[in-house]
């Protein structure tokens, strides 16, 4: 009978299904599914056949307890068919019973007694109510009562309202149907359906969420109503007239004046009574203080200064003021401008010490200053200050380094300008203020040679030729340069020398003036006799006061400096052409000093703030320094060619490395008046040295490293003092020792010392 049954069953359509009111488990799921998947057909019926199969599908469902037969379980035509026949059953019973006078029926009930059943009345179609939707009638009974039937209330005739269908399938299908008008996606509580609203309910929960008014022809800012009028109403709002007791007095009101009247007479109330003036109220808003623990960043506020003497009560004489200093400090119009906020006073005994009047203004003073003035914490940093210091050698590990004098050289009247060691490490020569040149022997200090180059003009300057196997120095007497052969050397040595020096007359000679050309800054002459028999071979004259002397490292050339010159404050002199030449049209600044660079052609020239490097192959400018010195002295360069040192008037000794920087590298300040001369050892000793107008000199260990990546090391050494300051000049000059570790100086005092 079931395979029957659902032959005859169509296959529900989309429609069909949006509208079934069966329960879930009327709904089988392999038909659904096979909707679903035959949605897009378009015919909406199936055939015979796909019915059978879904017929065949039912049962498989069973597990393994006793298979329940298609018979019994009755599908919705069968409990449609049942209600009908029971519908039936009433309506027989009904028309079966007797109509009396009033139309109504009379039948029995289940009990035997009397039923009336009163017929309907035919409303019209006025009241048609055929399109009213079933409401459920259970009332406030929580529907979760009816979870197990499947329906899940009673309309108003008392017929039972189905329970919508729902399960996944349902949702699946509803999934691929556009969202109605109205849906809310919440559940009715009485019909157990979905929620649906329509668009003015809509409309009135948009408004409620937009803060505004849900009531339509709300007018927010209508005009006000006055609801009183502001003209005065004459006539009385009533017509009754006055009643007796407005016009006769009270009696009561005149017992209470009695009583006030005799209350006055006996002095209990005083009337018209002075007011006591009211007494300022005072809070201690610390009377609740609870005490507390101090926080972790609590700081705590400064201490008062101890008193001191005059804060005594018996403060000595000498603290009390005077007539004249207790008037001033009365006459002060602002007492801020007094030293201090009292004036001493002298008692007897303690006891006799009157109340300080300031007392309240000064706590007071106190607390603002401990809430107003700011404090911060200020960690202290444990750290020992040696270890900020750089771990320098210890200067015993560096030697050797001159220490001590070991000769001292006298014999020069005034002061003793400048010397120079001979390459070969035998002879110094020194020139001082009395016109003098002098040739001693180092070892044993013996004055070995002397000349008179002039009687009021001192030697600034004497430097040997750099060359080895020859004897020529060179000699800077005002704006002369005298170059000479002392006769201390054996015949071959000086009649070499003389050779180099007169071989310039002839090329001079054979060489043709050019009218056009300028004057050159250098005019060479012979000396004359006198001069000759004691060595000197040419004279140099360039009209200018020579200061400084430098030689390029191969001996050919000799540069001249005069700071007063300007633009040909440096020439630089042949010695093989007897020429001279000035390598500047215009000087930038006072130069101060020249250099050659020990093995490249370079020049460095030295103005009072800066050093200018010059390429004398491309004669072009490659670098300026930037010492930082207010006007420097002197300088050297180092043997490397990429240190440079620099002293300065403004007592500083600078460091410059050429490959880091135009800035100095370090700046050295121990010494406490002007630096007039520094100095490289140029023998391969990690040494230079500087002096000063103080009458020292330092010694200090300058490492220079092959490696670019490290600094250079420099540790101060020994400070030597031997020469006396005079007239505030000290040590003018210092030279080193061409291959052992001595040093010379010359000094202000009138001599020359050794150093070892």
């Amino acid at each position: 009978m079931a395979g029957s049954i659902l032959k005859k069953r169509k296959a529900p359509s989309r429609e069909e299904l949006a509208e079934d009111s069966g329960s879930e488990d009327e709904i089988p799921s392999g038909l659904l599914n096979g909707a679903l998947a035959n949605s897009d057909s378009e015919d909406g019926s199936d055939d015979s056949s796909s019915e059978d199969e879904e017929a065949d599908e039912f049962p498989e469902i069973g597990s393994d307890e006793e298979e329940i037969d298609s018979d019994e379980v009755p599908s919705s035509d069968e409990e449609a068919d049942e209600k009908d026949e029971e519908d039936e059953d009433e309506d027989e019973d009904e028309e079966a019973g007797e109509v009396d006078e009033h139309g109504r029926k009379t039948v029995l009930d289940s009990a035997g007694n009397l039923r009336y059943i009163y017929p309907e009345i035919d409303t019209g179609y006025a009241s048609d109510d055929s399109d009213r939707e079933e409401v459920n009638t259970v009332g406030n009974i929580d529907l979760s009562l009816y979870e197990e039937y499947p329906h899940v209330g009673y309309d108003i005739n008392g017929k039972k309202i189905m329970r919508p269908a729902k399960g996944a399938a349902l949702d699946a299908l509803l999934d691929t149907i556009e969202v109605p008008k109205g849906w809310t996606g919440m559940v009715d509580k009485n019909t157990g359906g979905d929620l649906k609203l329509t668009r003015e309910e809509l409309e009135i929960l948009r408004k409620i969420q937009m803060d505004e008014v849900p009531v339509d022809g709300y007018d927010p800012y209508a005009p006000t109503i006055e609801y009183f009028t502001s003209k005065l109403e004459v006539m009385p709002l009533s017509a009754a007239p006055e009643p007796k007791r407005r016009f006769v007095p009270s009696k009561h009101e005149a017992k209470r004046v009695m009583k006030i009247v005799k209350a006055i007479r006996e002095g209990r109330i005083v009337p018209n009574k002075p007011k006591e003036p009211e007494k300022p109220a005072y809070y201690d808003i610390w009377a609740n203080e609870v005490p507390r623990e101090d926080h972790v960043m609590h700081i705590p506020a400064p201490k008062l200064p101890p008193p001191t003497h005059d804060e005594s009560y018996n403060p000595p004489e000498e603290y009390l003021p005077t007539p004249e200093e207790k008037k001033k400090w009365e006459e002060e119009e602002d007492p801020e401008d007094r030293e201090k906020d009292y004036l001493p006073r002298k008692s007897k005994a303690l006891r006799l010490v009157p109340g300080y009047d300031r007392f309240i203004n000064e706590r007071f003073e106190r607390c603002l200053d401990l809430y107003l003035a700011p404090r911060v914490r200020r960690n202290k940093l444990n750290i020992d200050p040696e270890s900020l210091l750089p771990k320098l050698p210890s200067p015993q590990d560096l030697r050797p380094f001159p220490t001590t004098t070991a000769t001292v050289y006298r014999g020069h009247e005034g002061r003793v300008r400048t010397l120079n060691v001979d390459p070969t490490g035998v002879w110094l020569a020194t020139g001082g203020d009395d016109g003098t040149v002098r040739i001693w022997e180092i070892l044993t200090g013996r004055e070995m040679w002397k000349i008179k180059l002039a009687d009021k003009e001192a030697v600034n300057c004497v430097k040997w030729r750099p060359v080895k196997g020859s004897a020529i120095l060179a000699a800077a007497v005002g704006d002369d340069l005298y170059l000479m052969v002392p006769p201390i050397f054996d015949p071959e040595t000086e009649i070499e020398s003389r050779k180099i020096l007169e071989h310039g007359y002839g090329t001079a000679a054979s060489a043709t003036k050019d009218p056009t050309k300028k004057e050159p800054p250098g005019k060479w002459t012979k000396p004359m006799d006198k001069l000759t028999n004691q060595g000197v071979i040419v004279m140099v004259t360039v009209k200018i006061t020579i200061k400084h002397i430098a030689w390029h490292r191969r001996g050919d050339y000799v540069a001249t400096t005069s700071p007063e010159g300007q633009n040909r404050a440096v020439a630089i002199h042949q010695l093989s052409r007897h020429t001279s030449q000035s390598p500047f049209r215009k000087s930038k600044g006072i130069i101060q000093r020249v250099e050659f660079h020990p093995f490249r052609p370079i020049l460095f020239v030295a103005t009072q703030r800066y050093i200018r490097s010059y390429d004398l192959s491309k004669q072009e400018l490659i670098k300026t320094l930037q010492p930082g010195a207010r006007w420097i002295s002197s300088f050297d360069v180092h043997s490397g060619g990429d240190n440079i040192i620099v002293g300065a008037y403004d007592k500083r000794l600078l460091w410059h490395d050429l490959e880091l920087s135009t800035k100095p590298y370090r700046t050295l300040r121990y010494h406490e008046k002007a630096i007039r001369a520094v100095k490289y050892h140029q023998g391969g000793y990690p040494l230079f040295v500087s002096a000063s107008d103080d009458g020292t000199i330092q010694v200090f260990h300058g490492k220079v490293f092959a490696d670019m990546m490290e600094n250079p090391l420099i540790v101060p050494l020994k400070i030597l003092k031997g020469h006396k300051v005079t007239q505030a000049l000290g040590v003018l000059d210092v030279d080193w020792h061409p291959k052992e570790c001595w040093l010379f100086s010359a000094g202000a005092d009138g001599t020359a010392r050794l150093w070892n």
